[in-house]
C-alpha cells in the first residue's frame, strides 16, 4: 500500500489544455513551501481539447498525480466527488484548472487549517470576472440564501481545504446532486474565510454561461430548499382571501346597490393569469418530483471509465 499523503489535492479539468502545465509546475513549488506530503487528482470531465493526453504526460513524469477519466461530461460538482471519492489525504484541497484558484494560496490555507480550523475557505475579496459573471453570482447566493434560508458569501466558492472529518461526513450524504460547498455548509461544521488573492483567466473562457448557471441555481434550490413549495402556498392562499374578499364586495354592490358587474375583457385577464401561475406551481411541483424520480433510481453519481496512477497504470471502469 502506497503511503497517505497528508494532502490530496482535487481539480476537476474541463477545456483547461493551455493551463494544466503551469497548474502543477505552480502547484508543486507551492507544496514544497509546506511540510507535508501530497497527491494531485486530476479529473477529466470529458470537456474540448486533450485533456487526458496531458494528465497521462503529468503521471508519467510525477508519480503523485492521479487521473480520472469520467466516461462522459457529468458537471464540475460529479467530478469534484469523484476526486473526494479518490482522494487518500487527510486533509482535501479543491480548487479550479484555470488558475484563478491560485496554488501559492494553499499553504496559507494549510497554515490556517493547522490553528485548529475543519474548514478554511477562500475568501474573493476582489474577483478576477466580468461583470456579468460577478452580478449573476452574487444574485444566485443572495436567492439562495432566501430561499434556502441560510446564511452564504458570494465572494466564497469552493476553493479551500477540508479536514478528513469533514470529507467523510459528505461522502456519506447520498442524495443526487451533490454540490459540495452546499453540502459542507449543510453538514454544520464551522466554516473560517481567509481572504486570498483571486487570479486572472489566462487561457479559455468560463464554461459556465448563462443558462448553465440558471440550470445550477435551480438544482440547488430544489435540492437544498423546499421553500418554492411553501411560496406557491402562501400565494395560493393570498389568491384566494383576495378573491373571497373581492367577491363579497361585488356580493354587497349587486344586492345593495344594483351594480351589474361589466367587463368580459377582466374576467379573461384574471382566467389567463390564474392559470399561468398554476401552471408554474405545477411545473415547480414537478420538479420536486423529478428530483424524487432521480434519486430512487439511485444510479451512480459518475462513472469512472479510466484511471491512471504511479500503481495502476491500467484502464479501469468504476460507477459511484
Amino acid at each position: 500500500m502506497p503511503e497517505v499523503p497528508d494532502i490530496s489535492v482535487v481539480v476537476p479539468v474541463y477545456g483547461c489544455d493551455g493551463t494544466l502545465i503551469k497548474l502543477h509546475e505552480r502547484l508543486s513549488a507551492a507544496m514544497a513551501q509546506i511540510p507535508a506530503s501530497f497527491e494531485l487528482i486530476l479529473i477529466d470531465d470529458c470537456g474540448p481539447g486533450r485533456p487526458w493526453e496531458l494528465i497521462n504526460e503529468l503521471a508519467q513524469v510525477d508519480p503523485r498525480v492521479i487521473g480520472l477519466k469520467l466516461s462522459r461530461n457529468f458537471g464540475q460538482h460529479s467530478a469534484i466527488m469523484a476526486g473526494v471519492d479518490t482522494a487518500r489525504g487527510n486533509w482535501v484541497v479543491i480548487m479550479d484548472c484555470d488558475l484563478q484558484d491560485r496554488p501559492e494560496e494553499i499553504p496559507r490555507l494549510w497554515a490556517k487549517a493547522q490553528e485548529g480550523h475543519d474548514i478554511v475557505v477562500g475568501r474573493r475579496v476582489e474577483r478576477q470576472d466580468g461583470l456579468l459573471k460577478r452580478r449573476s453570482s452574487r444574485f444566485f447566493w443572495w436567492f439562495f440564501a432566501y430561499m434556502t434560508e441560510q446564511e452564504s458569501d458570494a465572494t466564497q466558492a469552493s476553493f479551500g481545504i477540508y479536514s478528513r472529518k469533514v470529507v467523510d461526513v459528505v461522502k456519506k450524504l447520498p442524495e443526487q446532486p451533490r454540490i459540495f460547498p452546499l453540502l459542507v455548509r449543510w453538514a454544520g461544521f464551522e466554516i473560517m474565510p481567509l481572504a486570498i488573492e483571486h487570479g486572472k483567466r489566462t487561457a479559455g473562457k468560463s464554461s459556465y454561461n448563462l443558462s448553465r448557471r440558471l440550470s445550477l441555481a435551480m438544482s440547488a434550490i430544489v435540492s437544498y430548499s423546499n421553500k418554492p413549495l411553501k411560496i406557491f402556498i402562501q400565494f395560493g392562499f393570498l389568491m384566494a382571501f383576495i378573491a373571497f374578499c373581492y367577491g363579497a364586495l361585488l356580493f354587497i354592490r349587486y344586492f345593495f346597490f344594483d351594480y351589474i358587474v361589466p367587463g368580459w375583457t377582466s374576467v379573461m385577464v384574471s382566467l389567463y393569469f390564474l392559470s399561468g401561475i398554476l401552471l408554474l406551481g405545477m411545473g415547480v411541483l414537478g420538479v420536486y418530483i423529478g428530483r424524487i424520480f432521480n434519486q430512487v433510481k439511485e444510479r451512480p453519481l459518475y462513472v469512472v471509465k479510466d484511471h491512471i496512477s504511479v500503481t495502476n497504470k491500467n484502464n479501469s471502469y468504476e460507477s459511484r
